[in-house]
């Protein structure tokens, strides 16, 4: 079964423990923000053992929990990234589906996948909205711990991920100036740029290759 794609264009932050998400309602195109309440989610990770998924800047996870959970593949692409996705499927959770493996077939030339790292979230969501009441984008709110499967590691850390949904702007530049604006304000709150480019390096204490 071919996997249903979707773009996705976001950015992260590092923040303190106790930070809040600030007041968006100064963003210029927000009207009003709605907060819910917060839902744990849990992330299996996989790579081959020479982990060339992640040289290739791609990712494969399997997501229990929120409104999007299954199995998903994050690929490259110009603007954010490409994100696949497949329901979840009866059987082992280690076990990647055939339709998730064959999407990468070119790249992974018969290598095995296996677990990699597992991520725990407790994940609330801001809506911003704008004044015909359409969702602009989102602040992800993340309490994250992870495990590094293969080194035995556990690391925690708070992030939050500012990402466009299909109220955004139409075009490139103003979808920029629109994130733009978010991040000022995340910034005024104490947010930083994350050091990190995906929850998936940080959980492995490294930085290069990955994108999620």
């Amino acid at each position: 079964m071919s996997g249903a794609e979707q773009v996705e264009i976001e950015r992260k932050y590092d923040v303190a423990a106790e930070s809040d998400v600030p007041d968006l309602t100064e963003v210029e195109g927000v009207a009003s923000v709605t907060r819910h309440e917060g839902v744990p989610l849990d992330a299996l990770y996989f790579d081959t053992e020479d982990q060339v998924l992640a040289a290739n800047h791609i990712i494969i996870r399997r997501r229990s929990g929120g409104a999007d959970e299954g199995w998903h593949v994050k690929l490259p692409a110009d603007e954010g990234r490409t994100e696949v996705h497949w329901p979840l499927e009866d059987g082992s959770e280690d076990s990647v589906p055939d339709g998730v493996l064959e999407r990468l077939a070119a790249i992974l030339e018969g290598r095995a996948v296996t677990p990699l790292a597992r991520i725990h979230t407790v994940r609330t969501l801001v809506h911003l909205q704008d004044a015909a009441g359409n969702d602009v984008a989102e602040i992800a709110d993340d309490e994250v711990s992870t495990t590094d499967m293969r080194a035995d590691t556990k690391r925690a850390w708070r992030e939050w991920e500012a990402e466009l949904l299909p109220g955004a702007p139409a075009t490139r530049d103003e979808r920029t100036a629109l994130l733009d604006d978010i991040e000022r304000s995340l910034v005024a709150a104490g947010a930083r740029p994350s050091s990190t480019v995906a929850k998936i390096a940080r959980a492995l204490g490294a930085d290069a290759n990955f994108e999620d």
